[in-house]
């Protein structure tokens, strides 16, 4: 069996044409990996992309990345919606097939390794690959941002101890699969969005794995979501949580979307809970069967 392994970096840009093209362009330089899904974001001022491909392509591929946002990009005069403390912000590897947790954890060392020695910017590790206890949860390590970090920065695992002067830090990591997900509410009160973030999020008591934020997004509220385990909360009850916190706070939602790519399964178990179809198997996608 083949070793695949995802990658979805973030990066500080979501507005300029030209600096997205370049970022995704220099992840494609690297030939024999998938690179796709881009995502972008002029409020957030972030974007994103998956790549696919067997583990040392996966991280030339995603260097060539972060290195182009490392010249592109300058933390200084970067504003958006989203938390963030660098250029490029954070780097998750995440096993597909025939790769352990533990080699994403390698896998993701040996690139902070280099981001450190070639490019002189601090790395602090998170999630699986976590050094620190205190860095394990990526809201943790982004506190005070790029703003806070340049007045007094926290040791990094990897690199100097001072902020790179504009691409700021990165965080790196090993963890399993992440859905993003966004409820956009038919109002543009961001207090709503932020109060029923923090109702439903896991670390204020709500839903387990879920990791919740208010935003302001196209002149709507936003409820801005990482669902960290969809075995324990998926998409739909995502959702479905936040449809109740809102009407309970009279407004509805106008939209939500799913932010790069989900597994196959977190869609299987969608239709298993939101139709009480247990007997449903990803078997019954005719594509899947096609391919296969």
């Amino acid at each position: 069996m083949d070793k695949i392994v995802e990658c979805v970096p973030n990066f500080s840009e979501g507005r300029d044409s030209k600096v997205i093209k370049a970022i995704f362009d220099a992840a494609t330089s690297i030939k024999s990996v998938k690179v796709f899904e881009l995502e972008y974001n002029a409020d957030h001022n972030r974007m994103l992309f998956t790549i696919i491909g067997e583990p040392e392509r996966v991280l030339a591929s995603v260097f060539e990345a972060i290195k182009t946002a490392t010249g592109l990009i300058d933390m200084n005069i970067q504003k958006g919606e989203h938390p963030r403390i660098g250029a490029t912000d954070v780097v998750p590897f995440v096993p597909v097939s025939g790769v352990s947790m533990e080699e994403c954890v390698k896998l993701s060392e040996d690139l902070a390794k280099r981001v450190a020695e070639e490019l002189g910017i601090p790395v602090f590790m998170y999630e699986q690959s976590a050094k620190n206890p205190d860095f394990r949860n990526l809201a943790d390590v982004r506190v005070g941002e790029f703003e806070g970090f340049k007045e007094k920065m926290k040791k990094p695992d990897f690199g100097p101890g001072q902020i790179h002067p504009t691409a700021g830090a990165i965080v790196i990591g090993a963890r399993k699969y992440l859905v993003a997900f966004n409820v956009n509410l038919d109002t543009s009160d961001i207090e709503i969005a932020k109060d029923i973030a923090g109702k439903i999020r896991e670390k204020n008591g709500g839903l387990p794995g879920v990791k919740a934020l208010g935003f302001n997004v196209n002149k709507k509220a936003q409820v801005s979501m990482n669902l960290v385990d969809f075995e324990k909360t998926n998409f739909d009850e995502a959702y479905r949580a936040v449809e109740n916190e809102a009407k309970a706070r009279g407004v509805g939602i106008e939209s939500s979307e799913i932010y790069g790519m989900i597994p196959l399964d977190a869609v299987v178990r969608a239709i298993k809970t939101t139709f009480k179809a247990d007997t449903f198997k990803s078997d019954q996608i005719l594509e899947k069967k096609i391919y296969e």
